[in-house]
């Protein structure tokens, strides 16, 4: 399999506009295993915890 040379946000614009997998396939020449990958990864970014910086205080958070 080839590397997949576009950007991920691509598939999400172009299926948000109503593009189907289909065409999206046909439009960048990617299979659909590629785009179930785009989908993937970006499903495993959305569950990452977001990591605080080192010196960041919670608003919320009170001495005790």
């Amino acid at each position: 399999m080839t590397t997949l040379e576009m950007p991920v946000a691509t598939v999400f614009e172009d299926v948000e506009a109503g593009l189907s997998v289909e065409e999206v396939m046909e439009e960048f020449s990617v299979t659909r295993e590629q785009i179930n990958a785009v989908l993937r990864f970006t499903a495993r970014s959305l569950s990452a915890p977001v990591p605080l910086p080192v010196n960041a205080a919670c608003a919320d958070a009170h001495p005790f």
